[in-house]
């Protein structure tokens, strides 16, 4: 699946290590000193104890997963986790990806093949709630002390919300990412500050996780904020929303008439819609002046001239893709799809037709146009690398062939061969 996922390359290689980790131990104590302070009248007023007690939920809050960092390789983690050893080690996929998980008391260390540290989930938190707890304690630092270090904290805290999101994003689990996200730009707004970049993420993985009413609302705040992913946030609302599709992927195109997502979405928007053509070849033809060597986009005019059959330009599209990328087997396999369908097409007209001479050139037609779908199917079986897609061309290929295996040996070669294809799988 493909996944454009804002900044996380970046996100991933910014949490660091140095700071000194309390054991969970230790944490505890110092969130029950801090509390107790927080609770007392006199010390209440002051934000420093608030400070101290949203330092406390965040110590915390590190003491699990200690002084390790995402992107560090096993030898560098070594050096800080001393002789902490893992209590199993496998290899597991998660998200269609392989990783080398290592369990410890308190967390699991997810190593891409590179050997890199892609993921840190912690299993046993001092404090679940540890980081909201910590925003609560700076908002009221900030609240009784505007000068206070609340905000760089709040920022901190904005950050370990990001990466844990990450890593929830990595093991897909789109749902808690996108609950983190959403906390993430709940700790800045606690000052007054808007992050834009992780409101558009908790809708992103929102709607990756199939809520499309919560991405729906992201969204839509993110619009209202100005923050638009150069165009890509109508294309995301126009498949959140479908009962404003067209609204907001004609508005994108007018602010952002260079991005694909857009222009495709568009395309199959009037694909599906009875709405007049001719917006949509328009839209074809500015998407392939923004992209002239995107083969795909004579594919798709090829399938719109199908539908509308209009067979010659749809081949004379077909063509032009296969000349723009020959190695696109998606060319190929639109033109042999076109013909192999109008060609049965033609003999269900032929076998209900009683007039004899009619019936002639219909067959006549018929034959014609199957032999014009096995040269465009062969090229295609020829330059594909996919396997299921080679075997559902040789079912067309086998087909076709056999019609003319009598006529000629190529034929019959070519029907053993496809056979053969479609035999072993």
């Amino acid at each position: 699946m493909k996944k454009i996922f804002i900044a996380l390359a970046m996100i991933a290689s910014m949490q660091i290590a140095g700071a000194q980790v309390k054991s969970a131990a230790d944490a505890q104590k110092a969130i029950d000193a801090a509390k107790a302070a927080a609770e007392n009248p006199k010390k209440a007023t002051k934000a420093a104890t608030w400070m101290k007690l949203g330092d406390a939920y965040v110590a915390a809050y590190d003491a699990p997963a200690g002084n390790l960092w995402l992107n560090g390789t096993k030898q560098e983690l070594a050096i800080v986790m001393g002789n902490e050893k893992p209590s199993s080690v496998e290899d597991v996929v998660v998200g269609g990806q392989q990783f080398t998980k290592e369990v410890y008391a308190a967390k699991d260390l997810y190593f891409n093949p590179a050997g890199q540290l892609s993921a840190i989930k912690v299993t046993k938190p001092v404090d679940p709630k540890a980081l909201q707890k910590a925003v609560e304690a700076y908002a009221k630092a900030a609240e009784l002390d505007p000068k206070s270090k609340a905000a760089e904290s709040l920022a901190s805290v904005n950050q370990k919300f990001v990466n844990e999101a990450y890593t929830e994003y990595v093991l897909g689990n789109f749902a808690a990412g996108s609950q983190l996200f959403e906390e993430a730009a709940k700790a800045l707004k606690a000052v007054g500050q808007t992050d834009t970049l992780s409101i558009y993420n908790a809708g992103f993985l929102a709607q990756n996780a199939g809520d499309k009413a919560r991405a729906k609302g992201f969204y839509q705040q993110c619009l209202g904020l100005g923050y638009y992913s150069d165009g890509e946030l109508y294309a995301k609302l126009a498949d959140v929303d479908p009962d404003n599709t067209k609204k907001y992927l004609e508005e994108g195109f007018s602010k952002f008439p260079e991005s694909q997502s857009i222009l495709i979405g568009l395309i199959n928007y009037y694909m599906s819609s009875e709405e007049s053509t001719d917006r949509l070849f328009e839209l074809l033809d500015v998407a392939k002046k923004n992209e002239p060597d995107n083969a795909s986009l004579y594919y798709v005019e090829g399938n719109i001239h199908t539908q509308l059959k209009d067979y010659e330009k749809a081949a004379a599209a077909y063509k032009r893709c296969a000349e723009v990328n020959p190695s696109y087997e998606f060319g190929y396999i639109g033109a042999g799809i076109m013909y192999y369908n109008l060609a049965v097409e033609l003999q269900e007209q032929a076998q209900a037709e009683l007039d004899d001479a009619k019936y002639m050139k219909l067959a006549a037609d018929f034959e014609k146009t199957l032999k014009s779908c096995i040269e465009p199917f062969e090229k295609a079986f020829e330059v594909s690398k996919d396997e299921q897609i080679k075997l559902s061309v040789a079912e067309y290929l086998k087909n076709a062939c056999y019609r003319f295996r009598d006529e000629d040996a190529k034929y019959q070669a070519a029907y053993d061969k496809y056979s053969a294809v479609v035999a072993g799988n």
